[in-house]
């Protein structure tokens, strides 16, 4: 029997509702948004901040028309509507073994009828990069 929400996913839910006000604040400020996520890597662990750190300078990068935001606490990137586009789930979030890339619906990732939105993550190293950087690159077109 399901006892409904753990511990991290109302914490998630909390920090999604907090970061909602402030961004409605904000507006869609790219100063905001970067120090909005820039903060919440700094808060992560050694690992985590690590990878967190690559994606973000990776997505930066290569898709600087997006905007960096946080997603339930987690950094991210917006499309110009605003709307997530693409994130980093850190493993410590929510006690898992691996982070997670994800992208939404946003991203154009489609390839027939069925395809990855998500990829596990353990380590950033240059062959992630590569990958992570493709990704976003084909997500974009």
């Amino acid at each position: 029997m399901s006892e409904g929400l753990s511990k991290e996913e109302r914490d998630a839910v909390k920090q999604r509702a907090k970061e909602l006000r402030e961004q409605e604040k904000a507006g869609k400020s790219r100063a905001a948004g970067e120090k909005a996520v820039l903060e919440a890597i700094a808060k992560l662990d050694a690992d985590d901040k690590a990878l967190a750190e690559g994606f973000y300078r990776s997505v930066s990068e290569v898709a600087p028309e997006l905007v960096p935001k946080t997603y339930y606490g987690m950094p991210g990137f917006a499309n110009a509507e605003g709307k997530i586009f693409v994130f980093m789930q850190p493993a410590g979030k929510f006690k898992t073994r691996y982070s997670t890339i994800g992208f939404e619906d946003r991203a154009a990732l489609d390839d027939g009828d069925m395809w990855p939105t998500a990829f596990a993550v353990l380590k950033w190293t240059p062959e992630v990069e590569k990958r992570v950087t493709g990704l976003v690159r084909a997500a974009l077109t």
